[in-house]
């Protein structure tokens, strides 16, 4: 399993993977130990629709 989060931020913001970590934690909370992932988190100016946050994820499933 792989996931991206896409953080909105400010200049001067440097947390993303704090955000990336809420995703992370309930991949895990829902699926257990075994779901957790690859990931990366990137700060970006903006998202679709003014989101603050965007998940991708890629998983297989069994």
């Amino acid at each position: 399993m792989r996931v991206v989060v896409f953080v909105a931020s400010s200049p001067g913001f440097v947390r993303q993977h704090e955000v990336g970590n809420g995703a992370t934690d309930l991949l895990v909370q829902l699926f257990g130990e075994a779901a957790r992932p690859a990931r990366v988190s990137v700060g970006v100016t903006a998202l679709p629709l003014n989101g603050p946050v965007e998940v991708e994820i890629v998983a297989a499933i069994d």
